[in-house]
């Protein structure tokens, strides 16, 4: 199943690798990947299409543990 996951990040080093790499290893294909740069510049709004038999909360539930990773939503595809 596809899920889209809705996300702000903080624009830190390293933020978008460990979203990707958490991603990956939780066994979620990446399908595609949208973001862009708030107005004051401080963070990252990232819209992430990912494939998997699992479902999208467990992706969700791991990504919320990021220190990065200030908001999560996700919805299916």
């Amino acid at each position: 199943m596809r899920y889209r996951l809705d996300m702000t990040l903080r624009q830190a080093e390293g933020s978008l690798l460990r979203v990707l790499g958490t991603t990956q290893r939780r066994g979620y294909q990446t399908i595609g990947v949208n973001g862009e740069t708030s107005a004051d510049g401080d963070r990252w709004h990232l819209s992430l299409i990912v494939e998997s038999d699992r479902p999208g909360e467990v992706l969700k539930s791991q990504l919320d543990k990021l220190y990065d990773c200030l908001a999560v939503e996700v919805a299916p595809c």
